[in-house]
């Protein structure tokens, strides 16, 4: 009996079944140590006596997607803790088994990994862009402390979408998108090729079935030709190897069909232009059998000017190393080649989880593990004050390099997004390089800070220590790190100096009313700021110095004091943000309404007038440029204001009765109404009406433009 069965074995009851057990044992025993296997089994048995009697939409025993998941991980050779939190990841959100079991059973390391993966499931939102983007924001941070987290949850997220027929139409979609948008990225992100692929193909098949079920079947028709391409020219490759003495494999790669729908839709090509582009990757020993095996392929074949990349001297940002040329092959169709080492290989498919010992202190700086550190210790600076949907669309922007490579003065290589200034790069070396640049010198010659940079140029940063961002960056950086780090200073700086404003600005008030924030005292401060729904009195400040709030009405409900003469309705303090408690009025020149872009004016005796921005009297007041206030309508305003139009007429009997039918028609009841003025033909009529907002007009003026006695309609305003 294989140990494997031993094991099984020794299972009491239920847990006896194999759900992929038997193989998960078998793939441990290739790379961990014997006696870490068992405890990975007691995982085993502990997660099925929990999800007993669970099963999956696809009807199968909930067990088996752990185990699938842990097959996954122990396929790319990871540690003992991390294949047990992958059968543990679902226990403690689907069973009753706590943490503290886990942490009991298992020890702390893995409850810490189960923990990082099940949070992340567990927040409720109030919409799913919120969602996607606050478990996309938590699974980053979990990552930041253990990268470990992150590949559970890609393992789950590949196994989900293998098992993705069981689900409705709509989430197959959903969740297609969010693989190709999200977990693929990761995944070639952190140089996991093989899983990346997967994670394509399957969000590929389920979002977009007929494209997939159409290049599925063109392939399968193409295949028989390209066998046999593929054959003659590995024999012509093997034998220039085997004369040279050079031991090596040669594999013919398979096309994914997401990279051929990829390439077909933005590069506008025919299928059967990306289907006859044959791939090869050439495996040797060493890194100087590489450049060998380089140039005796170009002897063979001649290469395509230009399409030489040297990954190996200067790898990609996910570690990844590999000669690429492509050459013109027989009948001059394109042959793309890939050399690389064995080493190189294995990090090529399994990225930052190939040659994985996470405790051993002399693997810590391997190239892979490295480079997916750095990258996501640089999302720990994404952390500022912005949305999580903001941190979302950051993050994204790093997910999908079209990379360069520049260097600095002292040689050091710094890879950036394609299109990237020498802002971006002075943000790459250092936030506050970033933050106190005041110049660059490419290739020695001083140049503008919006330059964009090329491949292979020496870039020098020159900074000052008086300097600060410049918000203009904004419209020219392209890494998510130099553009939130200009946002959070930004909005540092905006809040800081609004604050102070404010404060002088409300001060000053009071003491023209012959008070002082002082004499204002904390019980009646801490009163109206719950009366205006503000926090502390910072809050209140940065809206005065951003001229969300006027200092004098402050000042004003501060002290209590009412404003005489004002008629205007009682509720109307409410439909203005930002003048809650404060006297609101609406200019009788141009009658605003929801919708419309509007400003307050303070007046004398009438407290906060609102007009609307293209209001024919604006003009007059320009002059009192302290005395205005920026506005917004709330939402969902359950009243009605006042509005005018004016509605030219052919002048018929009965043609007033008509146009007042229709207002009723429309809901609006009329205010007033006035004969403007009267020809022999044409009549020119103002109505005063009741609407609810701008939508409501229009809906209105549009009933009443439709009228056969109707020459035109328009909306009032001085």
């Amino acid at each position: 009996m294989d140990y494997a069965a031993t094991l099984l074995s020794k299972l009491p009851g239920a847990s006896r079944r194999d759900h992929g057990l038997r193989r998960l044992v078998e793939t441990l025993e290739s790379y961990l140590p014997a006696g870490q296997v068992p405890a990975i089994v007691g995982a085993y048995e502990f997660g099925a006596a929990a999800h007993e009697g669970q099963t999956r939409k696809s009807g199968e025993p909930y067990i088996s997607h752990p185990i699938a998941v842990a097959q996954y991980l122990a396929e790319m050779h990871l540690d003992a803790e991390a294949i047990t939190a992958a059968i543990l990841h679902d226990v403690v959100e689907d069973t009753e088994a706590s943490l503290g079991d886990i942490r009991e059973r298992f020890g702390d390391e893995v409850a810490l990994l189960v923990d990082g993966v099940s949070k992340l499931d567990q927040i409720q939102f109030r919409s799913r862009a919120e969602a996607q983007a606050e478990s996309f924001r938590k699974m980053m941070l979990a990552m930041i402390e253990d990268i470990r987290v992150i590949l559970v949850k890609l393992a789950d997220r590949l196994h989900n979408m293998k098992t993705l027929g069981a689900m409705p139409i709509e989430s197959r979609k959903r969740i297609a998108r969010e693989t190709l948008d999200i977990y693929a990225p990761i995944a070639n992100r952190l140089g996991i090729n093989r899983m990346k692929v997967e994670l394509e193909d399957l969000g590929f098949r389920n979002l977009h079935p007929m494209r997939y079920r159409v290049l599925e079947r063109a392939l399968k028709k193409a295949k028989g030709s390209q066998r046999q391409f593929v054959k003659r020219i590995s024999e012509t490759i093997g034998k220039a190897l085997a004369g040279e003495g050079i031991e090596g494999d040669i594999i013919g790669r398979e096309k994914h069909l997401y990279g051929i729908y990829k390439k077909m839709a933005e590069k506008k090509r025919l299928l059967s232009d990306v289907v006859d582009v044959y791939g090869f990757r050439i495996i040797v020993n060493n890194v100087s059998t590489c450049y060998q095996v380089l140039g005796l392929v170009h002897g063979i074949y001649k290469p395509m000017p230009g399409r030489f990349k040297d990954y190996v001297a200067i790898p990609r940002l996910n570690g990844y190393q590999s000669l690429h040329t492509t050459l013109f092959g027989p009948n001059g169709l394109p042959i793309e080649v890939q050399i690389r080492t064995r080493d190189m290989d294995r990090v090529a498919e399994s990225g930052v989880a190939s040659h994985w010992q996470y405790k051993a202190e002399d693997k810590a700086d391997a190239t892979p593990q490295r480079r997916a550190r750095e990258w996501l210790a640089n999302l720990a600076e994404l952390q500022g004050t912005g949305s999580s949907e903001e941190f979302l669309e950051n993050v994204k922007v790093d997910l999908f390099p079209d990379k360069i490579y520049v260097f600095t003065p002292k040689g050091d290589i710094i890879p950036l997004p394609k299109g990237a200034t020498t802002v971006d790069m002075a943000y790459a070396i250092h936030t506050d390089i970033g933050n106190h640049c005041v110049a660059a010198k490419v290739d020695r010659a001083l140049v503008p800070l919006r330059t964009r940079l090329a491949n292979g140029q020496t870039v020098e940063i020159i900074t000052s220590k008086g300097a600060r961002p410049n918000p203009n960056w904004l419209n020219h950086v392209r890494t998510a790190k130099a553009r939130s780090a200009i946002r959070l200073h930004m909005k540092q700086m905006r809040a800081s100096e609004s604050i102070d404003l404010g404060r002088r600005l409300l001060d000053r008030t009071l003491k023209d009313l012959g008070a002082s924030l002082r004499k204002i005292g904390k019980v009646r401060m801490k009163t109206a700021l719950e009366e205006l729904g503000l926090n502390n009195e910072a809050e209140l400040f940065e809206q005065l110095g951003l001229g969300e709030r006027l200092a004098p009405l402050t000042a004003r409900f501060l002290l209590g004091i009412d404003e005489q003469g004002e008629s205007a309705p009682s509720q109307a303090s409410l439909v203005i943000a930002g003048t809650e408690g404060l006297v609101v009025g609406y200019g009788k020149c141009c009658y605003p309404i929801p919708g419309d872009d509007v400003m307050g004016y303070l007046s004398t005796g009438r407290g906060v007038v609102i007009h609307r921005t293209n209001c024919g009297n604006l003009s007059n007041f320009r002059k009192h440029s302290e005395k205005w206030i920026t506005c917004n309508w709330e939402k969902d305003i359950d009243r009605e204001f006042s509005s005018q139009i004016q509605v030219d007429t052919y002048n018929r009997p009965g043609v007033l009765a008509e146009v007042a039918a229709t207002l009723a028609d429309c809901g609006s009841n009329i205010e007033q109404v006035s004969v403007l003025t009267r020809h022999e033909d044409c009549s020119v009529l103002s109505f005063l009406l009741q609407v609810r907002n701008r939508t409501h007009l229009a809906r209105i003026m549009r009933g009443v433009r439709k009228m056969p006695k109707v020459i035109r309609v328009s909306r009032d305003c001085a």
